[in-house]
């Protein structure tokens, strides 16, 4: 039986996390039982993930990403463990590793924004890890037999970055809504607190996220409706609170810390419309999930979410305060509305998963 390692040290995580749990939800429940699969996974998570399969082994690999016990205790605990093809789903790994392998690119996005205030280090020593990162991810790309990415615009990026001569090894696959939320009922307690209209924002409040530009739009916006953050109570949220207080919107522009998976049902099936302002993005998961409680969708216009939506969205200028608050206006103006039920079909966690284990044959087998 062949071995198959994946790392799935950001289980917790947001974002590549609701991508390793609905991977290995899909691969445990549609068990192809030709290989076994050795999940690597951090101390804190690994009673949290159980499962059915018994070709399913669980390893603790309790080795942080961007981390020199990565590089060698990760590496040492790999090449022990002899596998006939590893899959890194981030880009962080350890860059010694010589046998075949296949990694997940989920965005550029580091090395497309390149500014420093994503980081709460120091300038020198935010340097220090941009440089590693570069060269991390590059020899990822060289090194891998396949390149799975979220979406064409990443694999675009990655091209435009690395040349042509990469294009072949990079396969998009498209992800899908969050199985945790597709049996979830709503958080009704909720109703009592948000009984206003609302608009919502979903993810984190790093500063590719733009969320900064859509606080100012706001403000220059004579609505009853509320804007509801949704998002991790962290460094960056801090730093959008005391804006907020600046401008003297917090009637306006509210936090709602940590949302649970019933809490986010609720905010998408009784919302206006999520907003979303990002300037970059591998993917786009909030705005799938949206679409699947058929939430109307107001966002930047960048590439990825053109893929994702085509013209089924109202989109704006990202970098344009006026246009984000314009576009927002035309909405409560018009009040348009999208019909997402055929676009929905298109992203599945579960197709993407089956997509993965034919990829992992065709490297294994030939196929």
């Amino acid at each position: 039986m062949k071995k198959i390692g994946i790392d799935a040290r950001l289980y917790s995580q947001t974002g590549i996390g609701t991508y390793l749990q609905n991977f290995l939800f899909y691969l445990d429940k549609n068990n192809p039982k030709k290989e076994s699969f050795y999940v690597y996974l951090r101390k804190e998570d690994f009673s949290k993930v159980k499962f059915n399969s018994k070709n399913f082994i669980k390893k603790v690999a309790d080795y942080p990403w961007h981390n020199l016990s990565e590089q060698i205790g990760f590496l040492r605990q790999l090449n022990q463990d002899k596998l006939d093809l590893m899959h890194f789903t981030y880009f962080s790994y350890p860059i010694f590793y010589q046998k075949k392998f296949i990694a997940t690119v989920h965005d550029l996005t580091p090395l497309l924004f390149k500014t420093g205030k994503a980081s709460t280090k120091n300038s020198f020593l935010y340097k220090i890890k941009h440089f590693f990162y570069k060269i991390i991810l590059e020899t990822q790309i060289k090194k891998a037999v396949k390149i799975l990415t979220p979406s064409e615009t990443v694999k675009d990026q990655l091209i435009n970055r690395f040349g042509q001569f990469f294009e072949n090894k990079i396969l998009p696959i498209h992800l899908g809504v969050n199985h945790y939320l597709l049996k979830s009922k709503e958080n009704i307690s909720l109703r009592k607190k948000f009984n206003e209209r609302f608009f919502i924002y979903v993810g984190n409040f790093y500063p590719h996220k733009n969320v900064e530009k859509l606080i100012y739009a706001f403000s220059k916006i004579e609505t009853s409706s509320k804007l509801i953050l949704l998002g991790p109570s962290d460094y960056f949220k801090d730093r959008l609170f005391q804006l907020i207080s600046k401008l003297n919107l917090e009637k306006r522009i509210l936090f709602f810390n940590n949302p649970s998976i019933s809490d986010l049902v609720f905010f998408y099936k009784n919302a206006l419309a999520l907003i979303h302002p990002s300037l970059s993005e591998g993917f786009g998961l909030p705005l799938i999930e949206a679409l699947y409680f058929n939430c109307p969708i107001i966002a930047s216009d960048i590439n990825v979410f053109k893929e994702l939506l085509g013209n089924n969205y109202l989109s704006f200028n990202p970098n344009d305060v006026d246009d984000i608050g314009n576009k927002i206006k035309k909405f409560l103006e018009k009040k348009p509305s999208f019909d997402y039920k055929n676009i929905i079909k298109q992203y599945s966690f579960e197709k993407m998963t089956d997509k993965t284990v034919k990829i992992y044959e065709e490297v294994l087998y030939g196929n």
